[in-house]
């Protein structure tokens, strides 16, 4: 398991680098003006790359604290589909089944 997640996140910062030089090289960051023109394809891509690659980086530690596979399932979909409020939906879920002398980092661990 260890090797499979060295090399996911090896993947996912190699390619996150490579496509964010490569979108510099055909717009310079300095010259985006998303805020006042209408968005440039190459930065919109570059975020989505990233904020799927924050999802997926999530899902690996819902893969960890789920044990079934509708589970995990269940919160990939959710997760690729709804992102972030997905992710704090499960962190919220994760919050309310402490125990109420756990510690918050409890969280962190499967049970």
């Amino acid at each position: 398991m260890r090797r499979t997640l060295i090399l996911l996140f090896g993947w996912i910062l190699a390619s996150l680098l490579a496509y964010t030089v490569w979108a510099s090289s055909q717009q310079p960051l300095w010259e985006w003006q998303g805020l006042i023109r209408e968005p440039e394809r190459w930065w919109v891509i570059a975020t989505m790359i990233d904020a799927y690659y924050a999802f997926l980086t999530f899902f690996v530690w819902v893969c960890f604290k789920e044990t079934s596979m509708a589970s995990r399932v269940g919160w990939f979909i959710a997760i690729m589909l709804t992102g972030n409020m997905a992710m704090a939906i499960y962190v919220l879920l994760q919050i309310a089944r402490l125990k109420p002398d756990e510690p918050l980092s409890a969280i962190l661990v499967r049970r």
